[in-house]
């Protein structure tokens, strides 16, 4: 038993209700209702793939998308890219989305998107971003830049597209992504010209005819756009006269059939075929009908005939009657100014008649007649006040207005009349032999029918301002929706502006952007995050703590960014706050990596480096794109001298993430406690190059080079550094190291008083400056910072009683407590 017609649409709509309700399963069983009951069609095929998606099935999506048994399809091609970007299979899905460009090419659904309308097919920027990621995935890094640009030239608001191409490394511009384009003005002066600019009830492009939930009134000049949605007009089985006149036949216009507008896109149930796939409805159910560029007009009036024409017409047929989904609308009062003749019924004599009854040819020789003296002076022929009879009755009569109007015109004619006698006999002769003849029984007063060639002499019926009311010219005032988008894309801006700071690691021009933006957005959790990590990046954890302590106030389950909030604790060594953050975190989503990550910070202040290691690994197995947990692990095994497990732990994480420059950092670590300075050198470069604003790297390079005995050229580096921070100790320390090792003493002696100011209870600084000291021949002052350095470490004891009793050494290096993390 095969299902009736109406099964398939009504499954369509089962599976979008649930889709639009989140009721996903529900939508994957009635998709696969569908799909059975139409194998082959492409709508049924992407609506199955699609809900496998969402459910996070990417391989039954894989598998229901990719083309087989169904042409191609935008929808199955979109869905099929995106579930090979969660299978890995980049270079796949990228062919995919490639071969389908010209389904996608061109799409731009800027603004089409409301409460009440959507796209359930992706336009050209959402496949531009897509392709982005696809190759950004798959290490084509310039397709995926060039794919990003055109995805942000079509949409400036894609955001993730930004976000991607400032982690590549890409040189952005935001004051020249974040701005209204051309087609974006162009989009909204359309959308406010149709009158959708505040209420939007129509999917814009296409509607579709097997939903038999939705009406589709095509392009009836009696069913105009602006018809209110409860009204039915002359739909096919409305309640008025017309419809009813009209039947129920259907109509197609699908494959070559008859259409009034040839022009018009023809809509079909496939997303491939017509402009859109979604059909939407308002909340009346109103018709929802195809907005283009320019509004639709009428069909133009037949073309005027000629006098042979007019004769050889009489011999042929009447013309058949037209469907009243297609038939000339009546003319409106201000239409009726038009130099356009409508064709009236054919005489007795053969001739096309006009409006005011008289043919062709007699309006003709009217008009090149001289005008009467008289207007009565002409009779008005039977056929003709028979023809406006008949013309009268027909008319609608409703309107007492009409009537009334038609009465007035009358008795104005016969006062014209009486005014137009001659008041003597003679006059009145000829007067009493053309006016008020009683011909075959009309007794009424003849009208004057020389003005009814002019369009303002016969009012318009009320029957024609209701069917076809004139269209009204709306100013298209598109400034408040321009004011809010530029409003919008300044806050992007400013945005934009800081990440992409925050990316190349320019911490101050990040924070200063960052501050810019309005007070409401800038506690939100995504902006508090950047500066968080901003702080971070500047080794100033008070303030990043105080960043990510609002966030946790404000959004107790935000849990982006948290595990730099964790390093944060871990710099400050709050080894109370950090364990409650992961417990809290674990408590909240055990199956994130940010809780892992935490409690491993956790666990490593407390010097358990092994159980740091279980937690750390456990963050990389939720999550093997989590680049800083492998981080994290390498730092763990570098503690406890695992040094081959460390190096694979961090190129695990330079492999997640090629531009993570911590992984490039540990590496080279490692190879310098391998005593692999060269290697060593060659990572820690790496690591600058790509984080060009960190001191700690320049330091970093500084000591492996003064390892190899390159003196000057750690001197530089160390200097560097200085530059780029001013504050950080540890350059400035190397820096007094490297001073007395080239016999230098007074100038170190700068830096260390400049240290035992910032880090009075540094044990190092209050070593340095006694050997310093002691470099000047100032015994008081070297045995007084000996003492000092030996009360804040005594284990340090064996090394100041060295350097006390020998005054001659030069080699002394110091110990160093800074950390690696």
């Amino acid at each position: 038993m095969s299902p009736p017609s109406g099964v398939n649409a009504q499954l369509r709509h089962l599976v979008h209700y649930h889709l639009d309700n989140g009721m996903l399963e529900n939508a994957l069983f009635f998709a696969g209702r569908l799909h059975a009951l139409e194998p082959r069609n492409g709508d049924a095929a992407h609506l199955l793939a699609l809900c496998n998606l969402r459910l996070g099935r990417y391989k039954a999506a894989f598998d229901y998308a990719k083309p087989k048994n169904h042409s191609p399809h935008l929808g199955c091609a979109y869905t099929f890219a995106q579930a090979c970007l969660g299978l890995e299979r980049f270079e796949m899905g990228a062919q995919a989305l490639e071969k389908a460009r010209g389904l996608w090419a061109g799409r731009n659904h800027w603004n089409k998107h409301s409460d009440t309308s959507k796209r359930h097919m992706p336009d050209a920027a959402a496949c531009y971003r897509l392709l982005g990621k696809l190759y950004a995935a798959h290490g084509e890094t310039k397709k995926a830049i060039d794919y990003y640009v055109e995805s942000l030239k079509l949409n400036p608001l894609m955001w993730d597209a930004f976000v991607d191409l400032c982690d590549i490394g890409a040189v952005v511009r935001p004051q020249n992504i974040f701005k209204i384009t051309p087609d974006i003005l162009a989009s909204m002066s359309h959308v406010a010209s149709n009158g959708h600019a505040l209420n939007s009830f129509t999917s814009q492009d296409s509607f579709d005819q097997s939903n038999p939930f939705v009406s589709t009134p095509d392009v009836d000049p009696f069913n105009p756009t602006g018809r209110p949605g409860a009204d039915v007009g002359l739909n096919l089985g409305g309640a008025n006269l017309l419809s009813r006149l009209n039947g129920s036949a259907p109509i197609s216009y699908a494959n070559g059939s008859s259409s009034a507008y040839p022009d018009a896109e023809t809509p079909t149930s496939n997303g491939l075929y017509r402009a859109e796939e979604d059909v939407m409805m308002g909340e009346t159910g109103g018709p929802v009908m195809h907005d283009h560029h320019h509004t639709e007009l009428p069909p133009r009036a037949p073309v005027r005939k000629t006098r042979m024409q007019n004769l050889s017409a009489a011999n042929e047929e009447p013309p058949k009657m037209r469907s009243i989904t297609t038939r000339t609308r009546f003319k409106t009062a201000s239409e009726m100014n038009e130099r356009t003749e409508i064709p009236g019924p054919v005489g007795q004599n053969g001739h096309k008649r006009t409006i005011s009854g008289h043919s062709a040819r007699e309006q003709a020789q009217q008009a090149s007649a001289p005008p009467p003296v008289d207007p009565a002076a002409a009779p008005p022929r039977r056929s003709v006040r028979l023809l406006n009879t008949l013309s009268s009755q027909i008319r609608p009569s409703g309107s007492r207005l009409a009537a009334a109007t038609s009465r007035d015109q009358e008795a104005k004619d016969r006062r014209e009349m009486r005014k137009a006698k001659a008041p003597g006999a003679k006059g009145k002769a000829g007067g009493m032999s053309t006016v008020g003849r009683v011909v075959s029984g009309n007794r009424k007063p003849p009208v004057d029918h020389s003005d009814s060639m002019k369009p303002d002499s016969r009012p318009a019926s009320v029957a024609s301002t209701i069917i076809a009311p004139p269209k009204m010219l709306v100013p298209v005032d598109t400034s408040r929706e321009q004011e809010a988008l530029n409003w919008l894309l300044d806050l992007l801006l400013k945005m934009g502006s800081g990440y992409k700071y925050l990316s190349r690691f320019e911490t101050d021009k990040a924070l200063e952007a960052l501050q810019s933006i309005p007070a409401p957005q800038r506690e939100t959790p995504w902006v508090l995050a950047q500066m968080g990590k901003a702080y971070y990046e500047r080794s100033m954890y008070t303030e990043a703590e105080k960043a990510f302590q609002r966030i946790r106030d404000k959004s107790p389950s935000h849990l982006e960014d948290m595990e730099v909030y964790s390093n944060t604790l871990w710099q400050l060594k709050k080894e109370t706050d950090l364990s409650y953050l992961a417990h809290t975190l674990v408590d909240q989503d055990r199956l994130s990596p940010q809780a892992w990550c935490a409690l491993g910070n956790a666990m490593s202040l407390q010097r358990e480096h092994d159980q740091a290691i279980k937690c750390f690994s456990r963050a990389t197995q939720l999550d093997p794109k989590f680049a800083y947990a492998f981080t994290l692990q390498g730092h763990e095994h570098i503690a406890n001298e695992e040094f081959d497990k460390a190096m694979y732990a961090y190129r695990c994480a330079i492999s997640a993430d090629n531009k993570h420059y911590n992984g490039w950092y540990g590496l080279g670590h490692v190879y310098e406690k391998m005593a692999k300075y060269e290697v060593a050198e060659k990572h820690y470069r790496a690591a600058f190059a790509i984080n060009p604003t960190n001191p700690l790297l320049a330091v970093r390079i500084g000591f492996v080079l003064d390892r190899m005995k390159k003196t000057e050229a750690a001197l530089h580096q160390y200097e560097a550094a200085i530059r780029l921070d001013p504050r950080s100790t540890l350059a400035r320390f190397r820096k007094a190291q490297i001073l007395l090792k080239i016999n230098a003493p007074d100038e170190a002696l700068q830096e260390l008083m400049y240290l035992k100011d910032a880090a009075p209870e540094d044990a190092n600084v209050h070593f340095a400056l006694a050997r310093t000291f002691k470099r000047l021949r100032n015994r008081t002052e070297a045995v007084r910072h000996f003492t000092i350095a030996l009360n804040l470490d005594p284990k340090a004891q064996p090394l100041i009683k060295e350097a006390m009793d020998s005054w001659e050494d030069e080699g002394a290096e110091g110990f160093s407590s800074e950390d690696d993390r």
